[in-house]
């Protein structure tokens, strides 16, 4: 007994590091993309929020649709997207308009009112999580989450007392952008989540490249047309840009997997310390100091995070029940519209097998090795998953 104990643990706490640096690396890509937007505004002149994300889209449709059609067939694809495809367009459509609005709403307001209202996307995605991926959340988590809110302020006021602050040019226009973009973030990150825990991530991601392809570019045709024709074509521009690309490339690849092993809710209390980042980037590159109080504020952060995960909400094992994912689909990995004692059987299972830690990193990272693609018929498949839903669980 006391064995599995001290081995339960030590797999908690190897879970927990692997979450903390995968959360780490994307707020670190984020303080990337930001740079890159700046150098593109600032040195380029250049502030085209959906040109800069188009190919991005592009790059996840034509590396993981290949991907989604050799592991799981194109029967499976298509039955999929025939039933739910306006759930990927939702989240293709958020996805758009949360990076479009939230890039305008520099333009227009003040910064430390884009850092105040940019944290808008952590309670809604409490509250999102709460009624769609029925999460329920212990004292610990919330004082957790108020930790890492501290940790914002922190850099908040170190930012206004280095005097980073600037004038807000429309700031009643700015701070609306910034909170239609900060809900976007929200319905985005909790969506997607959502999706995942019922269809594999490679899949997800390929379906939101497809659309975004699609709404963005119509949106950079209508609006930023002009500006695209006029802009010159320097190798910084370029060179920025494809920085710009590939770095969100990487992003939206490790974030869908940090939502199975986590949540929506660690992503973004993890992406909290982007804005220190962003000061050692700035440290180097325009030799600016980075004073105690930023120093304080990523500790109170990190704390913050360790807090929420010393007693985690378990895994979402009876999500809301919306139209398009009330019923099984070949391919889901989980059966949601199964009767009602197949249903029981089948959440005792994915129970079992999601309780514990380790068993949740070795059915994450099995979609990154080998998968077995499923040939027998429609039926067959049904068959089978209502047989064995809990076995039926792989993970992206």
């Amino acid at each position: 007994m006391a064995f599995s104990a001290i081995r339960g643990a030590v797999g908690d706490w190897r879970h927990f590091l692997l979450i903390l640096v995968l959360g780490q690396i994307t707020s670190l890509c984020l303080t990337s993309t930001s740079v890159l937007s700046e150098k593109l505004a600032a040195n380029e002149n250049v502030s085209l929020p959906n040109f800069q994300s188009f190919l991005v889209y592009v790059l996840l449709f034509i590396v993981y649709m290949p991907i989604t059609l050799a592991r799981l067939g194109i029967r499976k694809v298509f039955l999929n997207i025939k039933k739910r495809f306006y759930w990927y367009i939702f989240l293709a459509a958020v996805d758009v308009e949360g990076n479009y609005f939230v890039i305008k709403a520099y333009e227009y307001t003040s910064l430390l009112a884009c850092m105040l209202l940019d944290t808008w996307t952590l309670p809604c995605v409490v509250v999102l999580s709460y009624f769609l991926l029925k999460a329920r959340y212990w004292w610990l988590q919330i004082l957790g989450v108020l930790m890492c809110l501290g940790g914002m302020g922190l850099l908040i006021k170190g930012d206004v007392d280095a005097g980073k602050n600037y004038e807000a040019v429309n700031a009643v226009k700015g701070d609306i952008f910034m909170l239609i973009g900060a809900t976007c973030y929200a319905l985005s990150n909790t969506t997607e989540e959502f999706i995942v825990r019922h269809r594999p991530q490679y899949e997800t991601v390929a379906w939101l490249g497809f659309f975004g392809t699609i709404i963005n570019g119509v949106q950079m045709g209508i609006i930023e047309h002009k500006k695209i024709s006029q802009l010159v074509w320097t190798k910084e521009v370029v060179g920025y840009t494809l920085g710009f690309d590939l770095v969100m490339f990487v992003l939206y690849t490790i974030v869908p997997f940090l939502f199975r092993l986590s949540s929506a809710t660690f992503y973004n209390l993890s992406i909290l310390t982007s804005d220190f980042y962003g000061l050692i980037f700035a440290k180097y590159m325009f030799h600016q100091k980075i004073t105690a109080i930023y120093a304080g504020a990523f500790v109170l952060i990190v704390a913050g995070l360790i807090v929420y995960y010393v007693k985690p909400h378990p895994p979402p094992e009876h999500m809301a029940r919306v139209p398009g994912f009330r019923t099984y689909v070949p391919g889901d990995i989980i059966q949601p519209g199964a009767p009602e004692q197949e249903e029981e059987d089948g959440a005792k299972d994915c129970s079992g097998a999601s309780s514990a830690s380790q068993s949740q990193m070795d059915e994450a990272l099995s979609e990154y090795g080998s998968i077995k693609v499923a040939t027998t018929d429609h039926h067959a498949d049904e068959e089978q998953a209502k047989n064995q839903v809990g076995a039926s669980t792989s993970a992206y």
